[in-house]
């Protein structure tokens, strides 16, 4: 059980403190509301930019890691389709140095075109070495858009083309950052060695001041139901054919997303799964095989990813996996095998807990959903779910027509046959 209080500032900074007396550090974690899906089509990675525009300093702090590591402080940012996280580590003692630090880059980021044009290339260049020069690396340049043809989940976060974070300008940044980086748009979580009454007088020292912003509507647009299958291939110079196939499911705060989730443990979550134990072990089709769900905030993919054996098809791997999925909608899964997963499902999230830091964030996270308390009820709806929600989760998106594969050829074996 994670304890926590909340409180909302006057400018709508949405504040949450969880107290843990047993730990020295405090840990700040500031959740924005702004993924890649809020980009536009013609404008994308913005949102991923900005992950690397906050470390370039404020208008008062022209450099951020200086003086926070001088207080022996750590710090980190990951940004996704839903939403950019930042988050640090202090000693207990220095907290006050983090709300001084995060309060003045959500005040006033540095718009100094030294910066944009140093994080843009460093930006360009992440863009190039993980997604065009590593083997398999541009699998979600091409999977998304084949799945997704409305959604702006059809782009990666990183960008659907490097030119439009090459081309992006002062304008454009300012006006992402002033619509997005808002205090109406933030959740704020203190976590560690800290106090409610404490941390409430720095929100209000430090952010309250900070005007608020106008929180921004969503209204994007929703991916039709998909009916009929699609299929793509590609060839590219990497080790082994690939075999991507992705199938439409709930999002994330979803009723039946937990039941998803752990359907694609059943199929491919260690070597006693129904895909690993069947095509790997057994058959020998794949050299590997998984399962898994993105965990979108909007409804997302269930996808299944394979490293084919050489002599093997893509079309026979396919059939494969077709045949495995096939006996779960007929026959369901066993209570064993349900309750093996769920097993392992509670223990990753009580051992992620263990850590000040994930506690932070899962707060932040739940927060969003607008139940905060849902980082505590996690475990219980896990537990909830029976062989005859999977059953029916199974047979709502294992549709052939719901599905979007991808055929990622080896150009070496090509060459070889």
């Amino acid at each position: 059980m994670i304890s926590f209080s909340e409180f909302t500032l006057a400018n709508q900074l949405r504040v949450i403190v969880h107290e843990d007396p047993t730990v020295q550090i405090a840990v700040m974690n500031i959740l924005y509301d702004v993924g890649s899906r809020d980009e536009r089509e013609e404008k994308t990675g913005f949102a991923h930019l900005f992950e690397h525009l906050m470390f370039g300093g404020s208008v008062n702090i022209p450099n951020y890691d200086e003086p926070l590591q001088r207080v022996g402080g750590e710090n980190n940012a990951f940004t996704n389709t839903d939403i950019t996280n930042y988050y640090l580590t202090v000693p207990a003692a220095n907290i006050e140095t983090a709300f001084w630090l995060e309060s003045d880059r959500m005040l006033s980021l540095s718009f100094d075109s030294n910066v944009l044009d140093v994080q843009r290339k460093v930006v360009v260049e992440e863009f190039k070495q993980r997604y065009f020069n590593q083997p398999y690396g541009d699998v979600w340049l091409k999977l998304r858009p084949l799945a997704y043809k409305k959604h702006p989940y059809k782009w990666a976060t990183i960008g659907k083309e490097i030119s439009h974070i090459e081309n992006a300008t002062d304008v454009d940044v300012k006006e992402f950052f002033y619509r997005h980086y808002v205090p109406s748009n933030a959740i704020l979580v203190v976590a560690g060695s800290v106090t409610v009454d404490q941390i409430k007088t720095l929100a209000e020292k430090w952010f309250e001041p900070i005007a608020a912003g106008t929180k921004p509507v969503r209204n994007l647009e929703a991916e039709p139901v998909q009916q009929t299958k699609r299929v793509q291939e590609t060839s590219e110079n990497v080790p082994a054919n690939a075999l991507y196939k992705a199938f439409h499911m709930g999002g994330r705060f979803d009723q039946d997303y937990y039941a998803a989730d752990l359907l694609s443990d059943v199929l491919s979550r260690g070597q006693s799964s129904r895909l690993y134990h069947q095509l790997v072990k057994e058959k020998e089709i794949f050299t590997s095989i998984s399962s898994f769900v993105l965990g979108t905030i909007d409804p997302g993919l269930l996808v299944i990813s394979g490293r084919v054996r050489d002599g093997v098809t893509l079309e026979d791997a396919e059939q494969a996996i077709n045949t495995v999925l096939q006996e779960v909608l007929e026959k369901g899964v066993t209570e064993a095998e349900l309750e093996k997963v769920k097993n392992q499902a509670v223990s990753t999230i009580e051992f992620g807990e263990v850590e000040v830091s994930n506690r932070a964030m899962a707060l932040a996270f739940a927060a969003l959903s607008g139940n905060t308390n849902l980082v505590n009820t996690e475990k219980e709806e896990l537990s909830a779910v029976t062989t005859k929600d999977i059953l029916q989760v199974a047979k709502n998106i294992l549709r052939e027509g719901n599905s979007s594969v991808l055929y990622y050829k080896s150009a070496k074996q090509e060459l070889q046959t």
